[in-house]
């Protein structure tokens, strides 16, 4: 191929990796260091959706300058330092339009995408492009109509405002401009095409984490076709193409587990499978490895355990060479519900001992993105569900509390699902007490997560706990639960 005569104005300039703030980071994670820039956020009243990608991303230099909240954030964790000493470039020279050339307007057909409820206005989610390098900087933001915005956002109702949160590829879900755009023939894809795709997937996953899948499932099919249209359309470069077949896949698994979430599991294996055959077609072992992950605990839920163990075994398969150690437990614990649900007890257990042993050796630079949810509240989580299985409560409560206890906040969906299995273990282990009150405690957080697999749980801990209702609290619960709006 001939060299390009292109002047290198009209491309995007590398980015330069920002040591000093990788300096800071020291022998910390980037997901431990994420941990502690929302500790940091919470001491100061500020609300980030920080996690291992956004700190990746402004090691790499890809984001040049953080937001006005990431800045008060910081500059907090570290005093007496400016953002200059910690790497970043001076505002002035990342914001305006006089940051940006003519070449590099934002696409048409991208949007911005606003930022989730409860978070800090200003703050957006760390995916956000309106303060990364210029060349990459797609929204000239004005704050003050996205102030009202936000606003308007956050008197609405959860599924409301996480439905709209939803836009990745400009599309405005649930009127006639959705499936107008759907339908639009798609150009050949570059490389914001593929920065958009990714940023969808985690806008998903940041807004199930908080609120859950019910709401979301449908609005979500939209970017999905979306980002197979974009394969179709193809592209000039591998490295462009590798990134649209990763991101439709996990684009693709992100919505299978939303309709997992919300007991749609018809629709959560096609979509897996979809996954599943993308990361075959691409040859891509860590998109087979989570398309096989979510299988088996789809496998599980659906009553299929021997599948579930298939499933988890396939994918620790394709996972074997990838280097992650976390990934692997993960598997194991996939596995081990299996067991548990083949009522094989020793199958369980050796699987989650190897899925604690794995643990134990700590994050890898090559864990995946995806897997930001997995710490130790999950790996009890987990736990706790397959001893509920096994039938052994007071060994599931015990694990499941702890799950709770240790979940970061930023999980409000887990803090809900954890408690709910609490509940039933004690309830189905003799304590009608103390599950009512963890009920409770799960019907406090209905507010802002909505998922059917919870509400589903709670079901089956009112009725176990009906010949109880005379116990302390139990009756409060049961009327708390009877007046809940019954889901689709």
């Amino acid at each position: 191929m001939a060299s390009s005569t292109v002047t290198s104005s009209h491309f995007p300039r590398p980015p330069r990796p920002n040591l000093a703030f990788r300096k800071l980071r020291g022998q910390r994670s980037p997901g431990e260091f994420a941990a502690a820039v929302r500790r940091a956020a919470r001491e100061i009243g500020e609300r980030v959706s920080c996690d291992a990608r956004y700190i990746g991303r402004v090691e790499s230099g890809e984001i040049r300058c953080p937001n006005y909240a990431y800045e008060r954030v910081f500059l907090h964790l570290f005093p007496g330092r400016t953002l200059v000493d910690l790497g970043f470039a001076p505002r002035s020279s990342v914001r305006g339009r006089g940051a940006r050339t003519s070449d590099e307007a934002p696409p048409a057909h991208l949007s911005s995408l606003p930022c989730a409820p409860h978070e800090t206005a200003g703050a957006c989610d760390p995916y956000d492009t309106q303060d990364t390098c210029d060349t990459h900087e797609y929204h000239d933001q004005n704050h003050e109509e996205s102030d009202v915005q936000r606003r308007a956002f956050m008197t609405g109702g959860t599924a409301t405002v996480a439905a709209a949160s939803l836009g990745p590829f400009g599309l405005t879900f649930g009127s006639a401009a959705a499936a107008t755009d759907a339908d639009r023939p798609v150009h050949r894809a570059g490389t914001p095409e593929a920065g958009a795709l990714e940023e969808a997937v985690r806008k998903i996953r940041l807004l199930d984490d908080r609120h859950g899948a019910d709401g979301l499932y449908r609005r979500a099919a939209t970017p999905l076709r979306t980002a197979y249209a974009l394969l179709d359309a193809g592209t000039m470069r591998q490295t462009t193409a590798d990134r649209l077949y990763a991101g439709a896949g996990e684009l693709a698994i992100s919505v299978g587990w939303l309709a997992h979430d919300s007991g749609r599991f018809d629709d959560a294996r096609s979509h897996y499978a979809e996954a599943l055959a993308t990361a075959r077609m691409s040859g891509d072992p860590g998109l087979e490895a989570h398309a096989f992950c979510n299988t088996a605990f789809l496998a599980r839920d659906a009553g299929r355990p021997r599948e579930a163990v298939r499933a988890a075994q396939a994918a620790q398969r394709a996972a074997g060479a990838l280097g992650s150690p976390r990934l692997m437990s993960l598997l194991a614990l996939r596995e081990a519900g299996g067991w548990a649900g083949l009522a094989d007890r020793t199958g369980c257990e050796r699987a989650l001992a190897r899925a604690q042993a794995l643990y134990e050796r700590g994050p890898s630079e090559s864990d995946p993105e995806w897997m930001s949810f997995y710490g130790e509240a999950e790996l009890e989580g987990l736990e706790a569900q397959c001893r509920s299985t096994l039938g052994d409560w007071p060994r599931a409560a015990r694990h499941a509390r702890r799950a709770a206890h240790l979940q970061d906040p930023h999980f409000t969906r887990n803090i809900a699902l954890y408690t709910a299995e609490l509940a039933d273990d004690l309830a189905r282990g003799g304590r009608p007490d103390e599950a009512a009150a963890a009920g409770l405690r799960v019907l406090d957080l209905l507010d802002e997560v909505q998922s059917s697999r919870i509400q589903t749980m709670l079901s089956g801990t009112a009725r176990v706990l009906l010949p109880h209702r005379r116990a302390s609290g139990v009756s409060a619960f049961l009327d708390r639960h009877a007046s809940l709006p019954r889901t689709a």
